[in-house]
């Protein structure tokens, strides 16, 4: 299976895709994870994305090409591998379709996980974060024991400077125009499911697991 995860952010597929890499066995593989990697390598590759991370500039798409082929390409992608945070655009979709057909691995499967401007908008201004620890917390779904204080050291709580409701809604209006064009793009061509993402955690697992099972066997 050489899956894609679209998705706007707060819509869950970091929960989802923990589950599906750990059913299939297949490694999860996020843009963010494969730049600190590639840095950490000291490779020339990762020393030019290095200077962009370091400078706090975005990776340009050829490089960030460059970096998806190469992880793509070790040991453990060869059974499969679920690709999420990339492609983001067009361009990036039709890179990936080159890079996937050299390997002679096109994608399989692409899930869509769904939600609502409204609820994204809920769940991700609900975010807090412990400055001091890194712990993460919902006003809703996962709050503190204490109002404001985060349970592991004491901290006050904080709200991400682009966790804000404008901020906030002005990053969905720009994701959700770019995750439609792509939707469209897998849906013509066969291989999109839409899943309703504001269900239950694991009725969206379920729908997952019967997507992958039935277009596996």
């Amino acid at each position: 299976m050489q899956i894609v995860f679209l998705g706007l952010p707060g819509a869950g597929k970091g929960t989802q895709a923990t589950s599906i890499t750990e059913e299939f066995r297949i490694p999860h593989i996020a843009t963010g994870d494969m730049f600190r990697a590639a840095r950490a390598a000291g490779t020339p590759l990762g020393e030019e994305v290095k200077g962009y991370l370091d400078a706090g500039r975005l990776v340009p798409d050829e490089l960030t090409i460059r970096v998806v082929e190469d992880r793509l390409m070790k040991e453990d992608c060869k059974g499969g591998f679920l690709l999420d945070g990339f492609p983001r655009t067009v361009p990036q979709a039709t890179a990936l379709d080159d890079v996937l057909s050299g390997l002679g691995k096109p994608v399989t499967h692409v899930l869509y996980l769904n939600v609502s401007p409204s609820e994204l908008l809920a769940r991700i201004t609900g975010r807090r974060v412990c400055p001091s620890c890194g712990a993460s917390y919902h006003l809703s779904f996962h709050p503190p024991t204490q109002a404001g204080i985060c349970d592991r050291c004491g901290a006050e709580l904080i709200q991400r400077s682009d966790d804000t409701p404008d901020a906030v809604a002005v990053r969905i209006e720009e994701n959700l125009k770019r995750t439609q064009v792509l939707v469209e793009r897998y849906r013509e061509r066969g291989v999109l499911t839409q899943i309703d993402g504001e269900q239950p955690i694991d009725t969206v697992y379920s729908q997952i697991r019967d997507t992958l099972r039935g277009n596996v066997r």
